[in-house]
């Protein structure tokens, strides 16, 4: 007993925050939860993002009945390659990825090949709620298949590598970048193998990641080192993220990002109850940046000031990063 009080003593001292504090603290505190459908529904947010000039990868199409399916056809014709998501799902699950078309039937990302029939299988069963939060009906995403930066081939396998970004009332505390493994069948989903790889706020440098809930300096499956890689347009990346508190009204969300080859970076979802992981990656606890940003809220308020989009951002570089900003 003595033992564990010390353990919860040292990770008090080190700002460690727990689910219980995420929770009382920063979930039911900032976020109402007549919000929560824009976060929680893929769709919605999206259109939420497009109406505030967000850049989301584009939305082929969506499909909401059985009867809809029909339409599969011509939603993707012209497209030979294309991502099949649920609106309401979560950790990945349900996710088909089309990385090109093959003989009149479609290759997936892993290389499987599969039949339109297949396709509209898997949108049936995403109709039905399989992958839903609470499992309720859903809606079937047809949108861009994004293609990573070149950056990504050495330290990923296969799938698309997305950035995390913790924001507290718009102001970014802590990111990570989540890399696709062997183990995860490609997702960037921690819970399923990915790697999770701190990011350092004021450069956008990796730092050390965590794999399966250990330390790592390596990818598993291309053994190239995850640590110290530029990631590029960091600056655009953390705008984006702090922007989005104007963009849903959530104060405490998870904001996860991809960067695409040629589009750059863009908004993938938000989540209303980011995980807790991201402190394993960043070797950091979360508890003491976001008291450092509800200080600064209260100084702010006193004085009647409300900052900008780049204040906040520079606020967190200059406050969190590792070393000085770049810019």
């Amino acid at each position: 007993m003595f033992g564990l009080i010390k353990t919860w003593k040292e990770l008090s001292a080190r700002g460690i925050m727990g689910i219980n504090r995420r929770n009382a603290d920063y979930v039911l505190k900032y976020n109402k939860r007549s919000l929560y459908p824009i976060v929680d529904d893929k769709i919605l947010t999206k259109e939420k993002a497009i109406e505030a000039g967000i850049h989301v990868p584009e939305m082929y199409g969506v499909i909401s009945t059985e009867k809809d399916i029909d339409k599969l056809a011509s939603i993707i014709e012209g497209h030979k390659d294309f991502v099949v998501k649920p609106a309401q799902g979560a950790g990945g699950d349900g996710i088909l990825v089309i990385a090109d078309r093959f003989e009149g039937r479609y290759k997936t990302v892993s290389g499987r090949i599969i039949t339109h029939d297949e396709i509209e299988h898997q949108i049936s069963s995403i109709l039905t709620g399989l992958y839903s939060l609470g499992g309720l009906r859903d809606r079937a995403l047809i949108e861009y298949r994004v293609t990573p930066d070149p950056i990504f081939k050495s330290i990923s396998y296969e799938g698309v590598p997305d950035i995390r970004i913790i924001v507290l009332m718009g102001y970014p505390v802590m990111a990570m970048l989540r890399l696709p493994t062997r183990q995860s069948n490609g997702k960037a989903n921690l819970h399923q193998g990915a790697i999770g790889v701190g990011v350092d706020l004021a450069t956008g440098i990796t730092l050390r990641g965590t794999w399966l809930n250990n330390k790592i300096s390596k990818h598993p499956d291309t053994t190239n080192s995850v640590d110290g890689v530029q990631l590029p347009n960091w600056d655009g990346f953390m705008r984006l993220a702090a922007g989005c508190y104007e963009l849903c009204g959530l104060g405490y969300i998870g904001v996860d990002m991809v960067l695409d080859e040629e589009k750059g970076p863009l908004i993938l979802e938000l989540n209303a109850r980011p995980g807790l992981n991201i402190q394993i990656a960043n070797d950091c606890g979360l508890t003491h940046r976001t008291h450092a940003v509800e200080a600064r809220l209260a100084e702010l308020a006193e004085k009647d000031i409300e900052e900008t989009v780049e204040e906040r951002v520079r606020f967190a570089q200059e406050t969190f990063g590792h070393v000085p900003p770049h810019v």
